[in-house]
Formats: C-alpha cells, structure tokens, sequence
C-alpha cells in the first residue's frame, strides 16, 4: 500500500455508529459507482456470501462470462449453477483478440431464452481473472446489460479490476481514448445494477471488500446478514482503518499513470517468458502472465494435473508463488469420470507497487532454467480433495 493509505488509517474512527472512516469510505464508493447502498465486507468472497445468501437456491443458474474461483463455489453450495458464457476466442490462449473477456452474447441471449425465471442475477467478470486477466469492452457490457434487464434479470459485476479493464477500454475500444479511467469506469457501473468487490484488487489493500446496489430491495435483507456472519453494517468484518485504506486506494488507482506501468509490467514477462519458448495467453493481461501449462507440458495429461506440476516445481526450485487456473480448480467428477477444464494455465500475478525491475528478470530466468528441463516434470495425483474450493487445500503426489 502507498503512503497515503498507511497515514489515512492512523486516523481512523473506530465507531460503531457515525463512524467518519465509513462515512469516507461509502462517499468514495458512492462517487465511484453511482450506486446509493454499500454494504462494507472483510473480503470479495464475503460480499459473495452475503449476496448469494439472499438470491441463490437449489437449481437457479447464474450466467457469466467466467466465474471466478469463490463466486463459482459461493454459487454451487447452495445448490445453484455457475455457467461460464466467455466467447470462443477467450478460451484460445493464443488468440491474439482485444477483448477476449466478452460474453457471448448470441448465447447469453439463448440461456436467458431457455430458463427464464431460474437466474436470480446475470454476471460479468472484469477483468476476465480465470480467463486470463483478459478486458469486457464497454460496447459488450453494454449489450449484455440490454439481454439481462430485457428478461428482467439483475446486472452484477465483478468489478474486482475495474480500473484495468477500464484502461485496457480506453487503450483499445474505439472511441474511449480521450476520456479518463475514472469516466470509463463510471460509464461501466452505469450499466449494471450493482457490483462484488474483492478491494484486495483494484482497491490496493491487504483486505476488503464492499457490495455496491443501485436499488434498496435487497438491501434490509443483506445487512441482517452480515450482521450475523461479518460485523455491523458500517464496518463489514474490517476495522476502520481498513475503510480508510479503500477509499484511498479506490483513488490512487484510477491514476493512469500507475495503469500503464501495470500493464507494462504484464507485457514484459509475457514477452521475456515467449522469447524463451513459453507460451502465454495472448494478448498480456493487467495484472498477471498466464502461462499455457497444457502447451508448455504436452507430455502430462490434464488428469495428472499439468498447471499444478508447474506450480510446485517453480515453487521448489525458484521460491516463485504462482496460482493454477485449470484442472485442479475447475475440474470435475461427472459419473465416475474426470472432466478436465477447457484450459491448464499457471497465473503469474504481480504485487502492485512492489517489485523492482531486477524481481522481474530473476523471474525470467530462472523460469527459462526450468523450461530447459521440462521433459523431467512429472505428474500429480490428487491425494486429498474438498469438496469445494480444492486448490487453497488439496494435497497431491507425484505420478510414477
């Protein structure tokens, strides 16, 4: 976190009731979003929480373009179905399109058509996280915005990295390169009918998060709830300085000069790790590198877990933390039977405002030592696995 941020929670107000630390974060957040109702969460997958709490059921069906990791187990234990509607060029890692985190829209239109009255709230994930970081463009939200409230169905977004995405508008979307971020981003809230916010993200603190409606008919409900599962109303789970922390980060991140040196970072890497013959998702996404497991280790099938290899190998060898985005985390069991994901990718996600130039290049090299001895890598074999969420806990052995 800045500077800014460490001295705004020095003079945080602890209050219950009229804290000025809520009334500061919920200002910030209204101007932001454009919406009047800001319920206040220790974390994103709270917020899922708590929202789903009110609007999920046994066979509901909530569309999206990809559903990120939490909003899909948050959905799917209550009994609800996360379908993931991303268009065909999102699911190619090498398709080089700019936009590649937009919904389909001709089959967001047929899913409405087909189980009108089952979905509670339709969805759009920016930036597209398990998708590879990739951008929704405006002219997409829009028109997706137009099917769901054409079937009457609620418009929620998960707006995590809504300055990126809106950056990524304004550098590649006809007609948004003279207007700021921070117009984009209010151009894109307006399109929805309320937001999830992991702050973590976009609101560059080490915890928070905030649900954001337009409308108040849900809201009595989803404060009753946080009350019983987070904390009270002004405060969500967090401590004050926490709000404080928000409201400066909601700021410093629309500034577009930080923007650019974020993606640019993205660029780099994805270009260092392709000059020595690891294949990326293309194009480079905001806030990490996605590197093509399935690609880069054809000699392990995705049942032996590809992404997740790679993961405890660069780990072991170069002390580098990475996420798996594949089989382990969406994988399923479907009558006896293994169904992988549609991709085996290993996230690459960057501290924001934390490495150094030197950080990037050990990266780089010592994933280039790794990748000249590939062909050793072996693959996993799930030995424990939850029943949600199994790669924050899964334990896995090596095959063979």
């Amino acid at each position: 976190m800045s500077a800014a941020q460490w001295g705004a929670m020095l003079v945080a107000d602890e209050s219950y009731a009229g804290s000025r630390s809520f009334e500061r974060f919920e200002r910030v957040v209204r101007a932001l979003t454009g919406y009047g109702h800001v319920i206040p969460t220790h974390q994103g997958r709270a917020a899922e929480r708590v929202l789903f709490s009110h609007l999920i059921r046994p066979g509901v069906k909530v569309p999206s373009n990809c559903h990120f990791d939490t909003t899909r187990a948050n959905i799917e234990q209550l009994g609800g179905e996360a379908v993931d509607l991303v268009v065909p060029e999102g699911r190619d890692p090498a398709c080089e399109a700019p936009f590649k985190g937009n919904i389909d829209l001709a089959r967001l239109d047929a899913f409405c058509a087909a189980h009108r009255g089952e979905i509670p709230c339709g969805m759009l994930t920016i930036t597209n996280n398990t998708g590879g970081g990739q951008p929704v463009a405006i002219a997409n939200l829009r028109a997706a915005a137009d099917i769901y409230h054409g079937y009457g169905i609620p418009f929620i977004l998960d707006a995590c990295r809504f300055a990126e995405n809106s950056f990524f508008i304004k550098l590649r979307e006809p007609g948004f390169s003279d207007k700021t971020v921070r117009e984009i981003a209010r151009e894109t809230f307006a399109l929805a009918d309320g937001c999830l916010m992991s702050a973590k993200k976009d609101g560059m603190v080490n915890i928070g998060g905030f649900i954001a409606l337009r409308d108040s008919q849900w809201v009595d409900h989803l404060r009753n709830q946080l009350i019983l599962t987070e904390g009270f109303p002004t405060y969500g789970g967090m401590a004050a300085r926490d709000l404080e922390a928000i409201a400066v980060g909601l700021e410093e991140v629309l500034d577009e000069n930080y923007l650019d040196y974020r993606l640019a970072v993205s660029r780099y890497m994805a270009a260092g790790l392709n000059r020595a013959g690891i294949p990326t998702v293309q194009p480079a996404g905001g806030h990490a590198v996605y590197i093509d497991a399935k690609a880069f280790l054809p000699h392990i099938p995705p049942e032996q877990f590809p992404g997740q290899a790679l993961v405890g190998e660069l780990y072991l060898s170069e002390g580098i933390r990475s996420c798996e985005i594949g089989s382990v985390m969406f994988g399923k069991e479907i009558d006896g039977r293994f169904q992988p994901s549609a991709m085996e990718l290993v996230r690459l996600a960057f501290p924001r405002r934390v490495y150094t130039q030197s950080h990037f290049d050990y990266i780089l090299e010592g994933i280039q030592s790794l990748a000249a001895r590939k062909s050793e890598l072996r693959g996993l074999r799930m030995s424990y696995r939850p029943p949600f969420l199994p790669h924050f806990t899964a334990r896995f052995e090596v095959v063979g």
